[in-house]
Protein backbone atom coordinates (compact mmCIF):
# COMPACT_ATOMS: atom_id res chain seq x y z
CA UNK A 1 0.00 0.00 0.00
CA UNK A 2 1.02 3.65 -1.25
CA UNK A 3 1.49 5.31 2.83
CA UNK A 4 1.20 9.19 3.09
CA UNK A 5 3.99 11.23 4.07
CA UNK A 6 5.25 13.97 6.18
CA UNK A 7 8.59 15.33 7.57
CA UNK A 8 10.76 13.74 10.04
CA UNK A 9 11.05 17.00 11.87
CA UNK A 10 10.58 20.47 10.90
CA UNK A 11 13.09 22.63 8.60
CA UNK A 12 13.47 26.68 8.50
CA UNK A 13 13.99 29.19 6.07
CA UNK A 14 14.58 33.10 4.94
CA UNK A 15 13.88 34.45 1.85
CA UNK A 16 12.31 37.57 -0.25
CA UNK A 17 9.16 37.82 -1.46
CA UNK A 18 9.33 37.61 -5.40
CA UNK A 19 6.23 40.20 -5.63
CA UNK A 20 6.22 41.79 -2.19
CA UNK A 21 10.19 42.66 -1.60
CA UNK A 22 9.75 41.38 1.57
CA UNK A 23 11.91 39.31 3.34
CA UNK A 24 10.11 36.14 5.38
CA UNK A 25 11.09 33.26 7.30
CA UNK A 26 8.97 29.80 6.66
CA UNK A 27 9.01 27.19 8.43
CA UNK A 28 7.81 23.78 7.47
CA UNK A 29 6.23 20.97 9.83
CA UNK A 30 5.55 17.35 9.77
CA UNK A 31 1.37 17.07 10.03
CA UNK A 32 -0.60 13.70 11.20
CA UNK A 33 -2.16 11.61 8.79
CA UNK A 34 -4.69 13.51 6.85
CA UNK A 35 -4.23 16.84 7.92
CA UNK A 36 -3.09 17.78 4.30
CA UNK A 37 -1.26 20.61 3.62
CA UNK A 38 -2.03 23.79 5.18
CA UNK A 39 -0.52 27.47 5.88
CA UNK A 40 -0.51 29.41 8.61
CA UNK A 41 0.37 33.09 9.21
CA UNK A 42 2.64 33.81 12.25
CA UNK A 43 2.92 36.99 12.31
CA UNK A 44 -1.06 37.82 12.40
CA UNK A 45 -2.51 37.41 16.40
CA UNK A 46 -5.33 34.93 15.21
CA UNK A 47 -4.14 31.69 14.34
CA UNK A 48 -5.86 31.62 10.37
CA UNK A 49 -5.08 28.18 9.00
CA UNK A 50 -5.12 28.19 5.47
CA UNK A 51 -6.21 24.81 3.42
CA UNK A 52 -3.96 24.50 0.13
CA UNK A 53 -6.88 23.84 -1.99
CA UNK A 54 -8.04 25.28 -5.29
CA UNK A 55 -11.41 26.67 -3.54
CA UNK A 56 -9.38 28.68 -1.41
CA UNK A 57 -7.18 30.61 -3.88
CA UNK A 58 -8.06 33.99 -4.33
CA UNK A 59 -5.72 35.30 -6.63
CA UNK A 60 -4.02 34.43 -9.71
CA UNK A 61 -2.05 37.44 -11.26
CA UNK A 62 1.79 35.52 -11.69
CA UNK A 63 0.90 33.51 -8.91
CA UNK A 64 -1.62 31.53 -7.09
CA UNK A 65 -1.80 33.33 -3.54
CA UNK A 66 -4.47 30.98 -1.04
CA UNK A 67 -7.08 32.76 1.45
CA UNK A 68 -9.18 32.15 4.78
CA UNK A 69 -11.11 34.82 6.59
CA UNK A 70 -9.45 37.68 4.69
CA UNK A 71 -5.60 35.99 5.97
CA UNK A 72 -3.70 35.19 2.29
CA UNK A 73 -0.66 33.53 1.79
CA UNK A 74 0.95 34.01 -2.16
CA UNK A 75 3.27 32.40 -4.46
CA UNK A 76 2.33 29.06 -3.19
CA UNK A 77 2.78 26.96 -6.11
CA UNK A 78 7.04 26.65 -6.37
CA UNK A 79 6.84 25.06 -2.46
CA UNK A 80 3.60 22.54 -3.50
CA UNK A 81 4.90 21.53 -7.02
CA UNK A 82 8.35 20.51 -4.57
CA UNK A 83 5.96 18.83 -2.14
CA UNK A 84 4.17 17.07 -5.14
CA UNK A 85 7.62 16.05 -7.03
CA UNK A 86 8.77 14.65 -3.24
CA UNK A 87 5.15 12.93 -2.21
CA UNK A 88 4.59 14.71 0.86
CA UNK A 89 0.66 14.60 1.85
CA UNK A 90 0.34 15.90 5.40
CA UNK A 91 2.57 19.17 6.68
CA UNK A 92 2.31 22.31 8.69
CA UNK A 93 3.54 25.29 6.80
CA UNK A 94 4.28 28.31 8.54
CA UNK A 95 5.29 31.74 7.29
CA UNK A 96 5.87 35.20 9.04
CA UNK A 97 4.53 37.41 5.92
CA UNK A 98 1.88 37.44 3.44
CA UNK A 99 4.22 35.35 0.72
CA UNK A 100 6.45 32.82 0.69
CA UNK A 101 10.12 33.49 -0.25
CA UNK A 102 10.71 32.79 -4.12
CA UNK A 103 14.80 31.50 -2.68
CA UNK A 104 16.39 31.04 -6.51
CA UNK A 105 12.97 31.27 -8.31
CA UNK A 106 12.93 27.48 -9.09
CA UNK A 107 11.79 24.38 -6.65
CA UNK A 108 15.82 23.05 -5.84
CA UNK A 109 15.83 25.01 -2.56
CA UNK A 110 12.28 23.44 -1.39
CA UNK A 111 14.06 20.40 -2.34
CA UNK A 112 17.08 20.46 -0.58
CA UNK A 113 14.96 21.52 2.45
CA UNK A 114 12.73 19.21 2.69
CA UNK A 115 15.06 15.92 2.26
CA UNK A 116 18.00 17.69 4.48
CA UNK A 117 14.83 17.23 7.15
CA UNK A 118 13.50 14.01 6.29
CA UNK A 119 10.94 11.93 4.47
CA UNK A 120 8.38 9.35 7.07
CA UNK A 121 5.82 7.15 5.91
CA UNK A 122 2.75 7.83 7.87
CA UNK A 123 0.47 3.97 9.38
CA UNK A 124 -2.57 5.62 6.54
CA UNK A 125 -2.89 5.23 3.11
CA UNK A 126 -2.33 7.67 0.52
CA UNK A 127 -5.46 9.21 -1.27
CA UNK A 128 -5.38 10.16 -5.02
CA UNK A 129 -7.75 11.79 -7.39
CA UNK A 130 -8.03 9.67 -10.34
CA UNK A 131 -9.37 11.30 -13.26
CA UNK A 132 -12.67 9.35 -14.39
CA UNK A 133 -13.35 12.02 -17.77
CA UNK A 134 -12.02 14.58 -19.43
CA UNK A 135 -12.53 18.23 -18.25
CA UNK A 136 -11.07 21.34 -19.91
CA UNK A 137 -10.99 25.12 -19.97
CA UNK A 138 -10.46 27.43 -22.98
CA UNK A 139 -9.86 31.23 -22.94
CA UNK A 140 -9.51 32.28 -25.97
CA UNK A 141 -6.57 30.79 -27.58
CA UNK A 142 -5.39 29.20 -23.95
CA UNK A 143 -6.33 25.46 -22.78
CA UNK A 144 -5.79 23.30 -19.98
CA UNK A 145 -7.28 20.15 -20.01
CA UNK A 146 -7.32 16.98 -17.22
CA UNK A 147 -8.13 13.70 -18.56
CA UNK A 148 -7.82 9.89 -18.05
CA UNK A 149 -4.68 8.75 -17.87
CA UNK A 150 -2.88 5.68 -15.18
CA UNK A 151 -0.07 7.60 -14.36
CA UNK A 152 1.01 11.38 -14.32
CA UNK A 153 2.02 13.25 -17.25
CA UNK A 154 2.17 16.99 -18.31
CA UNK A 155 2.35 18.10 -21.72
CA UNK A 156 3.08 22.18 -21.84
CA UNK A 157 3.34 24.46 -25.01
CA UNK A 158 4.60 27.87 -24.90
CA UNK A 159 4.03 30.74 -26.84
CA UNK A 160 6.43 33.79 -25.96
CA UNK A 161 7.61 35.85 -29.09
CA UNK A 162 11.16 36.65 -28.02
CA UNK A 163 14.15 35.89 -29.63
CA UNK A 164 15.94 34.27 -26.80
CA UNK A 165 12.75 32.21 -26.04
CA UNK A 166 12.82 31.40 -29.56
CA UNK A 167 15.95 29.62 -29.58
CA UNK A 168 14.37 27.07 -27.06
CA UNK A 169 11.86 24.17 -27.28
CA UNK A 170 8.29 26.20 -26.71
CA UNK A 171 6.78 22.57 -25.95
CA UNK A 172 7.76 19.60 -23.28
CA UNK A 173 6.51 16.43 -22.40
CA UNK A 174 6.68 15.14 -19.24
CA UNK A 175 5.43 11.32 -17.96
CA UNK A 176 6.94 10.92 -14.23
CA UNK A 177 6.79 7.15 -14.80
CA UNK A 178 9.89 7.74 -16.88
CA UNK A 179 11.46 10.95 -15.78
CA UNK A 180 12.27 12.19 -12.10
CA UNK A 181 11.11 15.53 -10.76
CA UNK A 182 14.24 16.52 -9.60
CA UNK A 183 16.55 16.26 -12.75
CA UNK A 184 13.51 16.75 -14.99
CA UNK A 185 11.93 19.99 -13.60
CA UNK A 186 12.70 21.07 -9.97
CA UNK A 187 15.71 23.22 -11.25
CA UNK A 188 13.59 24.81 -13.75
CA UNK A 189 13.37 29.54 -12.69
CA UNK A 190 10.88 31.70 -13.26
CA UNK A 191 10.98 34.26 -15.94
CA UNK A 192 10.16 38.31 -16.49
CA UNK A 193 10.95 40.60 -19.19
CA UNK A 194 12.43 43.47 -17.71
CA UNK A 195 10.60 46.07 -19.50
CA UNK A 196 7.03 45.39 -17.72
CA UNK A 197 9.02 45.27 -14.50
CA UNK A 198 8.05 49.03 -13.55
CA UNK A 199 4.57 48.33 -14.47
CA UNK A 200 4.04 45.48 -12.13
CA UNK A 201 5.81 46.92 -9.84
CA UNK A 202 2.94 49.42 -9.99
CA UNK A 203 -0.02 46.97 -9.42
CA UNK A 204 2.31 45.37 -6.35
CA UNK A 205 4.02 42.85 -7.92
CA UNK A 206 7.23 41.41 -8.86
CA UNK A 207 9.49 43.89 -6.31
CA UNK A 208 11.28 41.62 -4.94
CA UNK A 209 12.56 39.99 -8.52
CA UNK A 210 16.29 40.24 -9.20
CA UNK A 211 18.52 38.40 -11.43
CA UNK A 212 19.42 35.61 -8.47
CA UNK A 213 15.65 34.51 -8.27
CA UNK A 214 14.68 34.92 -11.99
CA UNK A 215 15.57 34.28 -15.43
CA UNK A 216 15.20 38.38 -16.59
CA UNK A 217 14.80 39.45 -20.61
CA UNK A 218 15.40 42.76 -22.09
CA UNK A 219 13.88 42.70 -25.99
CA UNK A 220 16.77 40.86 -27.44
CA UNK A 221 18.54 38.71 -24.60
CA UNK A 222 18.78 36.97 -21.63
CA UNK A 223 20.59 39.60 -18.82
CA UNK A 224 21.68 36.96 -16.47
CA UNK A 225 24.91 35.44 -16.33
CA UNK A 226 24.40 32.29 -15.75
CA UNK A 227 23.43 29.66 -18.55
CA UNK A 228 20.09 27.81 -18.71
CA UNK A 229 19.72 24.88 -16.58
CA UNK A 230 18.01 23.37 -18.99
CA UNK A 231 17.94 24.22 -22.87
CA UNK A 232 14.30 24.43 -22.76
CA UNK A 233 14.27 25.71 -19.38
CA UNK A 234 10.86 28.49 -19.79
CA UNK A 235 8.47 25.66 -20.54
CA UNK A 236 10.07 23.37 -17.97
CA UNK A 237 9.25 26.49 -15.58
CA UNK A 238 5.55 26.62 -16.78
CA UNK A 239 5.61 22.66 -16.20
CA UNK A 240 6.86 23.16 -12.20
CA UNK A 241 4.18 25.68 -11.67
CA UNK A 242 0.85 23.83 -12.65
CA UNK A 243 2.58 20.86 -10.39
CA UNK A 244 2.03 22.74 -7.72
CA UNK A 245 -1.31 24.50 -8.99
CA UNK A 246 -2.66 21.23 -9.70
CA UNK A 247 -1.51 20.21 -5.91
CA UNK A 248 -4.26 22.44 -4.88
CA UNK A 249 -6.58 19.69 -5.88
CA UNK A 250 -6.01 18.15 -2.48
CA UNK A 251 -4.35 14.88 -3.39
CA UNK A 252 -2.29 13.74 -6.21
CA UNK A 253 -3.79 13.26 -9.83
CA UNK A 254 -3.74 10.64 -11.70
CA UNK A 255 -4.27 11.78 -15.25
CA UNK A 256 -3.17 13.48 -18.23
CA UNK A 257 -2.66 17.29 -17.82
CA UNK A 258 -2.26 19.14 -21.23
CA UNK A 259 -1.86 22.65 -21.48
CA UNK A 260 -1.54 25.86 -24.55
CA UNK A 261 0.08 29.11 -22.92
CA UNK A 262 -2.19 28.46 -19.21
CA UNK A 263 -1.06 30.46 -16.22
CA UNK A 264 -2.26 30.15 -12.77
CA UNK A 265 -5.46 31.60 -13.79
CA UNK A 266 -6.10 28.85 -16.35
CA UNK A 267 -5.14 25.88 -14.15
CA UNK A 268 -7.28 26.94 -11.33
CA UNK A 269 -10.26 27.33 -13.57
CA UNK A 270 -9.52 23.74 -14.65
CA UNK A 271 -9.43 22.60 -10.53
CA UNK A 272 -12.90 24.24 -9.91
CA UNK A 273 -14.41 23.01 -12.81
CA UNK A 274 -13.32 19.43 -11.94
CA UNK A 275 -14.57 19.45 -8.49
CA UNK A 276 -17.32 20.45 -9.43
CA UNK A 277 -18.39 17.35 -11.30
CA UNK A 278 -17.84 14.68 -8.93
CA UNK A 279 -18.43 12.24 -11.72
CA UNK A 280 -15.09 13.18 -13.27
CA UNK A 281 -12.49 11.85 -10.84
CA UNK A 282 -12.61 9.56 -7.72
CA UNK A 283 -10.48 8.96 -4.41
CA UNK A 284 -8.94 6.05 -4.43
CA UNK A 285 -6.15 4.44 -2.38
CA UNK A 286 -3.04 1.86 -4.62
CA UNK A 287 -1.16 -0.93 -3.24
CA UNK A 288 2.65 -1.28 -4.32
CA UNK A 289 1.64 -3.60 -7.35
CA UNK A 290 -1.56 -1.80 -9.01
CA UNK A 291 -0.05 1.77 -8.15
CA UNK A 292 0.38 4.19 -11.28
CA UNK A 293 4.71 3.89 -11.97
CA UNK A 294 4.49 7.66 -11.91
CA UNK A 295 4.07 7.53 -7.92
CA UNK A 296 6.25 4.50 -7.66
CA UNK A 297 9.04 7.64 -8.42
CA UNK A 298 8.57 9.10 -4.85
CA UNK A 299 9.13 6.43 -2.90
CA UNK A 300 12.06 6.47 -2.14
CA UNK A 301 13.25 9.88 -2.14
CA UNK A 302 16.57 9.29 -3.20
CA UNK A 303 15.82 8.36 -7.24
CA UNK A 304 13.61 11.49 -6.92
Amino acid sequence: MLKQKTLAKPIKTVGIGLHSGRKSTLTINPAPVNFGIQFVRVDLPQTVHIPAHALAVCDTRLASVIQKDGVKVSTVEHLLSACSGLGLDNLLIEVDAEEVPIMDGSAASFLFLIESAGIVEQDAPRKFMVIQKTVEVREGNKLARLEPFFGFKLDFTIDFKHPAVDKTGQHCMVDFAEHAYRSEIGRARTFGFAHEVEALREIGLARGGSLDNAIVLDEHRILNNEELRYDDEFVRHKILDAIGDLYLAGYPIVGAYTADKSGHALNNSLLRKLLEDVSAYSIETFSDRKAPAAYLQTADPAIV
